[in-house]
């Protein structure tokens, strides 16, 4: 049976590098967050989002993410109601992809709400990732065209450090790459021998 790792951290933690590093290393990762991307861009999802957050988050036929993040973001309540829409088909997604993976000792899903949408319940270990909150923050400014207002909005919808380490298994600190690197080819050596 094919072992389901986690992989999980904060906006601008790092993770996104430590999944594309595991891949590099042979391991199949799910990044659930591009799977969702392109899930909320068919017809029938469109369909669904125009009929619960109106015609305000898109340009004419074509949904404007921006627009929608900004909205939901401010309105928790209505960030529920988006997950709502979106996690269950990620997650089917997710379910047809792991049975095509079975053949692999342990797969690696990697997701920035793994333990807010619950799918941290069905993962047999753990790995965050941390980074101090300003080292974040820049990471983001640089990579992202989202105002500092805009992140701290979103780090406030996630869980805190302190909250995903409780939970997890292996704890990934990437201020530098090459440590980070080792740290996970650590943690591979561990998974390999379970």
């Amino acid at each position: 049976m094919t072992k389901i790792v986690g992989l999980t951290g904060g906006i601008g933690s790092g993770k996104t590098m430590i999944a594309n590093y595991l891949k590099s290393s042979g391991i199949p990762v799910y990044i659930a967050d591009e799977e969702a991307k392109k899930i909320m861009n068919s017809s029938e999802v469109v369909e669904t989002i125009k009929n619960q957050f109106g015609n305000e988050v898109f340009d004419g036929h074509v949904l404007n993410r921006e627009k929608l993040a900004q909205l939901v973001f401010d309105y928790p309540d209505k960030l529920q109601k988006l997950n709502a829409i979106i996690h269950p088909k990620v997650l089917i997604h997710f379910e047809n992809w792991l049975k095509k993976q079975n053949h692999y000792p342990f797969i690696v899903k990697e997701a920035a709400i793994l333990f807010e949408s619950g799918s941290y319940k069905k993962c047999d270990k753990i790995i965050t990732v941390i980074a101090p909150l300003e080292t974040r923050i820049e990471r983001v400014l640089k990579r992202d065209n989202m105002s500092r207002e805009n992140i701290i909005k979103r780090l406030q919808n996630q869980w805190t450090d302190e909250q995903r380490v409780a939970k997890s298994h292996f704890v990934v600190d990437n201020i530098s790459i090459e440590d980070s690197h080792q740290q996970i080819d650590e943690i591979l050596k561990i998974l390999k021998n379970q």
